[in-house]
């Protein structure tokens, strides 16, 4: 039974009533199973995030931090997105690069990808995160072949967020240098899902949700999930997120697991989200997600303001970018034509750098693929819960 039969038999539509209907007790027991360093059910994270932890935040932060720096020191990844298209062939409401948008596209050649790749290696970079629009007619496996070839030049650690493949595309991609593949289900509700999602192949909600599990048959290092933040009733799709954590977990033991929480920004076509969510709910759940898995790395963008990342970064988080852009060509053409989001952090590399040694913390830049296989292979480096 795959994620999606899981999740579609069970329904989310309970999940908001449950977390609101959460006790102080549910709420002590699970502050209490934390600072013994017990595992957390499904109940405690719910207990975690609902109104009646809001007066625990102080104590659920401190204790997140803890856990973060045992698990994962001092130091934290930094990546960078290089946008290969802006193509698309999707209709989602919520996004920039939407097929109905009308705006020049572009896909990179192979000799501006180089180009783009010498600007981010000047940028310090060498954990790269390629991403394009779902057009597959022009940005389908041939074009990846190429253009990962180049990108692998220059990365010691190469991450994807493209449009869903299948399991045998997956295993070639990993021959071709992917570590790591991110895909965001958006939202966990089928009836939201189809109102956001128009048209194109996105629309298949079970294909883009099962695609973690062809990612974790294909044996690639690390996957990457998350929902759209704002899209839907947050405590559903956040409860529904960790429900996906936990399925991974049972089903692909050695593959790393991590979550990316975006907040819904503006974009081109003037789309508002409906169910928008306070920076302090966003710590709450954050927080939260930390004391329920210990090892789950978290990553955070540039969707969010300067002052909330240089807060919730030394709590939980373990990759942050900078100086991105969502553009293709931003980094050595510097193009200005359409952005996917607009960018809320805007401040240089530098700048987010000494930010973070202002908390004690280290940037790393690279993320060297055999130092991860030592880690993988070190028992000690993955304490038990």
């Amino acid at each position: 039974m795959s994620f999606y039969d899981e999740i579609t038999a069970a329904g989310i539509a309970g999940y908001d009533a449950a977390v609101d209907a959460c006790t102080d007790g549910d709420v002590s027991r699970a502050l209490s199973k934390s600072r013994t360093g017990d595992s957390l059910d499904l109940g405690d994270f719910m207990a975690l995030i609902s109104p009646r932890a809001t007066p625990y935040l102080s104590d659920m932060a401190v204790l997140a931090e803890q856990y973060t720096r045992r698990r994962f020191g001092n130091t934290v990844s930094m990546y960078l997105p290089l946008y290969l298209s802006n193509l698309c062939l999707n209709n989602c409401r919520y996004c920039g690069f939407a097929a109905h948008n009308r705006f020049p596209r572009k896909f990179l050649t192979a000799e501006e990808t180089r180009l783009e790749c010498e600007a981010i290696r000047r940028m310090g970079y060498e954990n790269i995160l390629v991403v394009s629009g779902e057009d597959p007619r022009h940005c389908g496996m041939e074009y990846f072949r190429e253009q990962l070839r180049i990108v692998n030049q220059y990365a010691s650690y190469m991450s994807l967020e493209i449009q869903p493949l299948d399991t045998p595309e997956y295993r070639e991609m990993k021959s071709l240098g992917v570590d790591y593949v991110c895909v965001y289900q958006e939202t966990y509700d089928p009836e939201c899902y189809r109102e956001n999602h128009l048209s194109g192949k996105k629309r298949d909600m079970r294909y883009r949700m099962e695609t973690p599990e062809r990612v974790g048959d294909a044996g690639i290092d690390k996957v990457g999930l998350g929902a759209l933040l704002g899209l839907y009733r947050w405590k559903s799709d956040v409860v529904a997120l960790t429900r996906h954590l936990m399925y991974m977990r049972r089903h692909y033991p050695e593959t790393r697991l991590s979550i990316s929480f975006p907040r819904l920004r503006p974009a081109e076509g003037g789309f508002q989200p409906e169910y928008p969510l306070s920076d302090r709910q966003m710590i709450q759940c954050l927080c939260a997600w930390r004391l329920f898995d210990r090892e789950l790395e978290i990553s955070i963008s540039t969707r969010e303001s300067p002052r909330f990342r240089d807060v919730i970064t030394p709590v939980v988080i373990t990759s942050i970018s900078a100086g991105s852009s969502t553009q293709p060509g931003g980094y050595a053409a510097d193009h200005h034509d359409l952005s996917q989001f607009v960018i809320n952090d805007s401040r240089s590399v530098a700048e987010v750098s000494a930010a973070l040694r202002r908390h004690g913390l280290e940037p790393v830049f690279r993320e060297a693929r055999s130092q991860i296989l030592e880690l993988a292979g070190s028992e000690a480096a993955f304490p038990a819960a």
